[in-house]
Parts: structure tokens; C-alpha cells; sequence
């Protein structure tokens, strides 16, 4: 038998093989990441909006936020927050009797709550980097002008916010995609786990490690292309200096 072709063939879809395993990772590993992203984002947004706020209470509130954030191991928060946030969490449900005691916190969703409240910490000085960046006089003559704040923000502020924060916010959209593999240690099912387990039933190591990274870097490679085409876009219409 060619041993090459008996290891592509432990690619197979079904049981014969670990290719479903690996696009069902590949499937859970993009769900991930879109869905921490999108929470990441809502509080970066809300963490840029208290540091900008001018209230010290607010701002102090933003700034232990991301201090806490960037100064705890990524991988010790997403432990922290799936095991204890899961558990306090149940406790005070069941508590209020809003759910019965057979009730469990669902594990996806608590993930993405871990995942999101690191990546808000960092798009938190990304957004207010960009916030800052946009003219003070275009803001001035909107007041002048009577817009109220929602109108400002929707009008004049996203937009350009977004502008300028598209580089950094495609960093980290990177990064979460890759920092998804650590929610492998609570078991979820993401690329890395699937590479474990079909390293593990094969002792493959190597070439289902190999597979996972290439998956990977697939990942990173279209999704470095769409944000490229993202950038141009919001760059229509911008004199360059």
C-alpha cells in the first residue's frame, strides 16, 4: 500500500475518514470567530465611548478594563470565564428562578463571551485611536449645525471611524481567528481539537497537525484578500498624501 496515499485517504468524508471532522472544526472555527468578533466590537465600541466620554468614572471603568484584559493570559481568561463565569452565572439564574436546577450555561455562548470580552479590550484603543483621528471641526460645525449625538454618530463619526480603524480592526480579526484554537482546552470542536482527536485515534501527529495549520493559514490567506477589499473601499474618494 502507497503510504501517502493511505494518509490522504484518512481524509476521506464519513467514517472512513477525518474529513468531515475537519470541515465540521473548520465550520465551528469561523462561527467562532464572527461571533466574538461581532461582541468584540459592541464593546469596543462601548470601551472607546467611556474613555472619550470625559466622565472619570468612565473613563477609569474603560481603562481597568483593558488594563485587566491585556494584563491576564488569554488563555487563563477563556478558563476563567468558561468554567467560574459559566457556573456564577447558572447559580444566579436558577437563583431568580428564571431556569430549572438541570440548566447549563451553553458552552458556545460562553466561549464567544470569552473570546469577545479579550478582543473588546484591544479594539477598545483602536476605536478611540480612530474616534480621535477624525477633524474636531467636523464635529463642531455638526453641533453648530444642531445634529443631535445619534446623528453625529451615524453620520460622521462610523463612518470615518471605521476608515481609520479598518487596519487595526483587521489585525485582530486575524488574530481571533487563531485565538479561537485555544477554546480548545475546554472541548470545544473547533481546527485544533479535530486535529487532536485524529492525531490521537491515527498517531498521525504530524500530518493532521500539518492539515490544521494549513487550514488555517487558508483562513488567514482569504481573509487578508477580503480585507484588502474592504480597505480600498473605505479609501474610495481619500487623497492619499
Amino acid at each position: 500500500m502507497n503510504p501517502e496515499r493511505s494518509l490522504w485517504g484518512l481524509l476521506a468524508y464519513g467514517d472512513a475518514g477525518y474529513g468531515d471532522e475537519f470541515l465540521n472544526g473548520a465550520f465551528l472555527t469561523i462561527q467562532l470567530s464572527i461571533a466574538s468578533y461581532l461582541v468584540a466590537f459592541v464593546l469596543g465600541l462601548l470601551g472607546a465611548g467611556a474613555k472619550l466620554s470625559g466622565n472619570k468614572f468612565l473613563y477609569r471603568l474603560g481603562d481597568l478594563y483593558t488594563t485587566l484584559v491585556r494584563a491576564i493570559p488569554e488563555l487563563l481568561l477563556i478558563i476563567l470565564i468558561y468554567y467560574a463565569g459559566g457556573s456564577v452565572i447558572r447559580s444566579l439564574l436558577i437563583g431568580i428562578g428564571v431556569v430549572e436546577e438541570d440548566f447549563q450555561v451553553n458552552a458556545f455562548a460562553t466561549v464567544v463571551a470569552a473570546l469577545g470580552l479579550i478582543y473588546g479590550a484591544y479594539l477598545t484603543d483602536i476605536l478611540r485611536g480612530a474616534i480621535q483621528a477624525i477633524p474636531k471641526g467636523q464635529l463642531e460645525a455638526a453641533r453648530a449645525y444642531g445634529m443631535h449625538a445619534p446623528l453625529r454618530f451615524t453620520r460622521i463619526i462610523f463612518p470615518q471611524m471605521i476608515r481609520y480603524a479598518i487596519p487595526g480592526m483587521g489585525n485582530q480579526w486575524l488574530n481571533i481567528t487563531k485565538d479561537s484554537s485555544l477554546v480548545s482546552v475546554v472541548g470545544a470542536f473547533e481546527l485544533v481539537f479535530a486535529a487532536k482527536s485524529a492525531a490521537s485515534a491515527t498517531k498521525e501527529y504530524l500530518f493532521f497537525y500539518t492539515i490544521g495549520a494549513l487550514c488555517f493559514l487558508t483562513i488567514t490567506v482569504v481573509s487578508m484578500i477580503a480585507l484588502h477589499q474592504i480597505e480600498r473601499r473605505a479609501s474610495r474618494g481619500v487623497r492619499r498624501a
